[in-house]
């Protein structure tokens, strides 16, 4: 599954490393790319779109509706 996520308070490179590392660690196999100019999270993972938003929120990110 493909998903866009908007991560509105995503601001630098440490924070994409915190997101990439949260999403990864619910599945190993996801391809993270995080833009922190556009605050845009596209992930190809196994897992569902709400485990995602969950792991994200759970690392302190807040995901846009």
């Amino acid at each position: 599954m493909t998903l866009q996520l908007k991560v509105s308070n995503m601001a630098c490179s440490a924070c994409v490393t915190t997101i990439t590392n949260a999403i990864t660690v619910i599945d190993p196999t996801a391809k993270v790319e995080a833009d922190s100019k556009t605050k845009l999270v596209n992930i190809e993972t196994q897992q569902s779109e709400a485990a995602v938003k969950e792991a994200i929120s759970l690392a302190g990110y807040t995901v846009a509706q």
